[in-house]
C-alpha cells in the first residue's frame, strides 16, 4: 500500500507513468507497507504464468527475499526508478522517505532492492545516474543505503505514520525494538533473495564431504 498522500501522473512517453506527492511528506515517513491486499506469486505460481502474463508481472512486481513475487493492487506499483531515490526499501519490509519530499515531487524508489534477474538499463537522469542496474549493486551499495535508512529511522516517531497501523505486529516490534536500543539493526541485506545462494553453498557442501 502506497501512502495516501500520492496520486498517479503521466511523466512523459519514454518513462510512462509515476508516483507524485500531494502533500510533503517528511522525512522518516512509511511510505509504502506490504499490506494484506497486496498480490503475491510464489515462484512456481510464477513459472506456471502464460508469456504475456509473466511480462506483466516483472513489469509491475518486485520480488522478496523468498523469490515471492509482489504485486501492488493499488499505484504503488508504477513507483519509478531513480539512483538519488528519495524513498528506499528497509530490512523491515517497509519504504521509507529518505529525505522530505515536496508537494508535487515525484516518488522515486532503489530497484536494486528488488532481486531482478538481469541487468537492466537506465533512464533516470539524475546526475549521478549508475546507467546500468546490477544485480550485485545491494553487495556494492548496501552500506550507503543503510547509513542512509538509520538517518531516517530516526525520524519515524517524529512525523505523522498513516500506514502505520498497516504493518503487521512482528515488523512493528522489530522497529521499535531497534528504535529503543533493544535490537540491531536489520540491514537491506536481509531483503536478498536466499535462494541465490544455495547453489553456491550445495557445491562447498559437496567439495567439503
Amino acid at each position: 500500500m502506497i501512502h495516501p498522500d500520492t496520486e498517479l501522473k503521466h511523466v512523459n512517453k519514454d518513462i510512462g507513468h509515476g508516483v507524485f506527492a500531494t502533500k510533503p511528506i517528511p522525512k522518516g515517513t512509511l511510505v509504502y507497507v506490504k499490506d494484506l491486499f497486496e498480490i503475491q506469486f510464489t515462484p512456481e505460481q510464477f513459472d506456471s504464468l502464460d508469456h504475456d502474463y509473466k511480462a506483466l508481472a516483472r513489469k509491475y512486481s518486485y520480488t522478496d527475499e523468498n523469490g515471492v513475487r509482489i504485486l501492488s493492487w493499488d499505484h504503488a506499483k508504477y513507483v519509478n526508478h531513480s539512483c538519488d531515490c528519495n524513498t528506499i526499501s528497509t530490512g523491515y519490509g517497509f519504504e521509507i522517505a529518505i529525505r522530505d519530499i515536496a508537494e508535487g515531487e515525484e516518488i522515486t524508489d532503489e530497484y536494486s532492492l528488488f532481486n531482478f534477474e538481469h541487468e537492466l538499463g537506465l533512464i533516470c537522469h539524475c546526475t549521478n545516474c549508475r546507467k546500468v542496474l546490477r544485480t550485485d549493486d545491494i553487495d556494492t551499495y548496501y552500506t550507503e543505503w543503510d547509513t542512509r535508512i538509520q538517518e531516517a529511522l530516526q525520524c519515524v516517531r517524529d512525523v505523522e505514520q498513516p500506514l502505520w497501523k498497516f504493518l503487521n505486529s512482528e515488523t512493528k516490534t522489530a522497529l521499535m525494538n531497534y528504535l529503543n536500543g533493544h535490537e540491531n539493526y536489520l540491514s537491506v541485506l536481509a531483503l536478498k533473495r536466499v535462494e541465490e545462494e544455495l547453489p553456491y553453498l550445495v557445491k562447498m557442501q559437496k567439495r567439503a564431504r
